[in-house]
C-alpha cells in the first residue's frame, strides 16, 4: 500500500515543490509571531502537515470548503496538488486569515479565498461539492458544522486517527439527521502511522435550522440520549 508520504513525493513536481517550500518558509516566519502550529521543524511539517493533508486528494473535487482552516490544513496542500479545486477556507481567528491571505498572495494561487467567519455564519447552505476539516472537533460536532454546506451527492471529509469507533457511534444520529451516511477510508501516513478519513456522503437535504448558532454544535452536540 502506498503511504501518504510516498504519494506526496510521487505527485510532486518542480512547481509544487517550490510552492510547498514557500509555504513552509511563511509558516516558519509567521509562527514566530503567532502560534499557528506546534509542529515547526521542516521534516515534520512536510510529513505531518503537507503529506497528511493530501489524504483526501482522490476524493475532493469542484468547490471545496475547509471548516476551521487554521494554518491551511488540509485545503492549501490539496489546492497546491490539485489546482482545479475552487477553495474557501473559513476560520474564526482573524490572524489566521491574515496568514492564509499571505500564502495565497505569495504562491499566486487562483480560485481560493480565506474568509473570517464562524461555521454557523457561512451563507452558502448546500453550496459546496466537498467540505473538509482536520483536527477541529469530535465527529458529532463536525457533522453539524460540515454537512449543511454539502450539496446533495457531495461529501464531507473529516480527518481522524486512532480508535474512533465510539466517536462514530455517537455521531451516527447527527449524520443521519443531516442527510448523510458514513464510510471510513483507512490509509498510512508512513509505514507505521495510520490515518482515517471519515467520509460522509450527502444523500438528502439537511434541515434548514442547522448548523445551530451560539456554539451549540460544541456545547450541545446532536447525540441521541
Amino acid at each position: 500500500m502506498e503511504t501518504l508520504c510516498e504519494k506526496f513525493d510521487s505527485l510532486s513536481t518542480q512547481e509544487t515543490k517550490a510552492e510547498f517550500e514557500s509555504y513552509f518558509e511563511l509558516l516558519s516566519e509567521w509562527n514566530n509571531k503567532f502560534n499557528l502550529t506546534a509542529i515547526t521543524d521542516r521534516e515534520n511539517v512536510y510529513v505531518k502537515h503537507f503529506a497528511d493533508s493530501i489524504a483526501a486528494i482522490d476524493l475532493v473535487y469542484g468547490k471545496v470548503l475547509d471548516i476551521g482552516a487554521g494554518a491551511g490544513f488540509p485545503s492549501l496542500p490539496l489546492k497546491i496538488m490539485k489546482p482545479s479545486l475552487k477553495v474557501v477556507m473559513a476560520d474564526s481567528l482573524n490572524k489566521r486569515i491574515t496568514f492564509l491571505n499571505e500564502v495565497i498572495k505569495k504562491l499566486s494561487l487562483k480560485d481560493i479565498e480565506a474568509v473570517h467567519t464562524r461555521a454557523e455564519d457561512i451563507k452558502e447552505k448546500e453550496g459546496f461539492d466537498c467540505v473538509v476539516a482536520r483536527a477541529v472537533a469530535p465527529l458529532s460536532t463536525l457533522a453539524e458544522y460540515m454537512l449543511p454546506f454539502v450539496k446533495i451527492g457531495g461529501i464531507a471529509v473529516a480527518y481522524k486517527s486512532g480508535n474512533i469507533q465510539s466517536e462514530i457511534k455517537e455521531a451516527d444520529f447527527a449524520v443521519r439527521k443531516l442527510g448523510a451516511k458514513i464510510k471510513i477510508q483507512k490509509m498510512y501516513l508512513d509505514n507505521e502511522t495510520e490515518r482515517l478519513l471519515v467520509v460522509m456522503e450527502k444523500k438528502k437535504p439537511s434541515p434548514p435550522k442547522y448548523p445551530r448558532s451560539g456554539n451549540k454544535p460544541r456545547l450541545d452536540p446532536m447525540i441521541l440520549k
